[in-house]
Parts: C-alpha cells; structure tokens; sequence
C-alpha cells in the first residue's frame, strides 16, 4: 500500500519513511485513529482504507481511561472505544491484524503509561515488536523517567518518541534531543489535542529554534492540523505531522468520510 520497504520495522522503518518524504521534498503524513471506535472492525477499516490514500505511517490509539492529553473528540472516542471492551490486548490485536492484511507503512502505538506498566514492560515491548509495530508514543511518560523503555525499545528496534512544546525549557530540549528515537512529537501551542481553526502565528521561529537544538531528529507536529491547507502550510517546515481530531470526527460518519479526508489531507502535498 506505500513504498516503504516491509522488510524494514522499528526505527529503520521510521528512518526509510523520512528519507523517502524529504526526497519527494514534502511532510509525511501520521493520521491517528484509536482501536475501538466506532467498533473494532470500523477502525480496522478506517486505517485500511487511510493506508490506500497514500499516508506515510500511523499513530494508532490505545484507548485509556483518563487520556489527560487527548481532546474532547479523542477523549470521547476513547471512551466508546473502551465500552466496546478495548483492551492493550485487542490494540496489538490490530496491529498484526492490519499487516496481515497488507497494511506496510511504519505505525506507532499511542497510549497511556498505566496500561502499559500493567502489562509488564519487557513483556509490552516484545508483544509490540512481535504485532509488527515500529514504535510507542507515551504522552505522560517524562523522559526523566523513561529509562527503563527507552532501554527497552533501543534494545527491540522500537522508536520511543518524546514531545516538545512551545513552553520547553533549553534543559528539557536538550534532554528530548538525546533521547528520542523515531522523531520528536512537537506541540504546536499548549492545551489538549483538537481541530483549531488556525495555526500559530510563531510556528515557523519556534521550529526553527528546534531545529539548532534536536542533532537532526525528525521533528512531527500534531495538535490542530485539520484542514488540507494546514497540511500544506505545516509541510513547508516540519518533517512530517499527525491528524487525529478531524479523523476521529469523520470516523464518526463512517470510512469513506475518514478516507475522503485523509485523501485531502494526502493531495495536499503534492
């Protein structure tokens, strides 16, 4: 369904995405769409199908119970989701399942730190890798106290992104820098996830700031991309970004709603 070789998985797989955009001098696009809503074979569909527009990867949701920094939309998605019996399990479920169903592109799994400590670390990291996913993204995890996953991780393959926002210290940039793999998640303004009507004035010297600071570690921006001329404003200076609030919405209406945005949002980058 992309060009992304499939023999490649964990961080060499997210590296080979990021070289295969830059080349083709444009973003990749990561939608995020949860397990569960608005049932499980729905979301199975919704990725599918997102997966034929030509999207470069996959944030894909854990559901979780208090999903602090989720927007009303995910929040309430997450919520239906779990009603629906979602579990840690049911998400690695889907993973596999999506590959054996021909779904090649790089996808991580986003989810809150709870659940996943409830698994058992080691045991989540082998049960991600052997499902066929390429990394975690873990909003509540600090990574002043991410050693012990992101040991894990680097020793699996696994890319453990990391956010930055525009209220990061110089400290914590330099201690996000040094320890994310895959990419840095970059919150375009503080608050929750949801659709905006308007991106930040600042963006463009915030990323730039980054930039000087990150050792080349793809930069993502997630937070309010929702219409195809954010995604080609956002295109002109990050490495790649996510779309999750928007998709969630049009999930709601059902796949050929999730897979008309996600063409528009793709098309945009042409």
């Amino acid at each position: 369904m992309n060009t992304v070789d499939s023999a490649l998985r964990g961080t060499a797989a997210i590296a080979a995405m990021f070289e295969r955009t830059r080349l083709e001098g444009r973003s990749a696009f990561l939608p995020y769409f949860p397990i569960g809503f608005p049932g499980y074979q729905e979301s199975l569909e919704a990725i599918m199908a997102m997966a034929e527009t030509g999207v470069d990867g996959f944030e894909i949701g854990m559901p979780f119970s208090d999903p602090l920094a989720d927007g009303p939309v995910n929040q309430a998605a997450m919520q239906i989701a779990l009603e629906n019996g979602t579990t840690v399990q049911t998400c690695l479920d889907a993973v596999k399942a999506l590959r054996d169903r021909g779904v090649d592109q790089p996808m991580l799994l986003m989810g809150y730190l709870n659940p996943i400590l409830a698994y058992g670390e080691e045991a989540f990291v082998k049960a991600v890798v052997n499902a066929g996913a390429d990394g975690l993204i873990v909003p509540d995890l600090p990574p002043e106290e991410g050693a012990l996953l992101s040991g894990l991780c680097q020793k699996y393959g696994l890319a453990l992104v990391y956010f930055l926002a525009p209220t990061s210290t110089q400290e914590r940039i330099t201690l996000v820098a040094g320890q994310a793999t895959g990419f840095i998640y970059v919150v375009s303004f503080t608050g929750v996830t949801g659709v905006r009507s308007e991106l930040p004035d600042d963006l463009t010297e915030f990323i730039s700031r980054l930039r000087r600071q990150v050792n080349g570690v793809p930069l993502v921006m997630g937070f309010g991309i929702s219409k195809p001329e954010h995604a080609r404003l956002v295109s002109s200076i990050m490495d790649g970004f996510i779309v999750g609030s928007a998709l969630v919405r049009a999930g709601r209406e059902g796949t050929d709603a999730v897979r008309e945005l996600s063409l528009s949002l793709r098309q945009a980058l042409n």
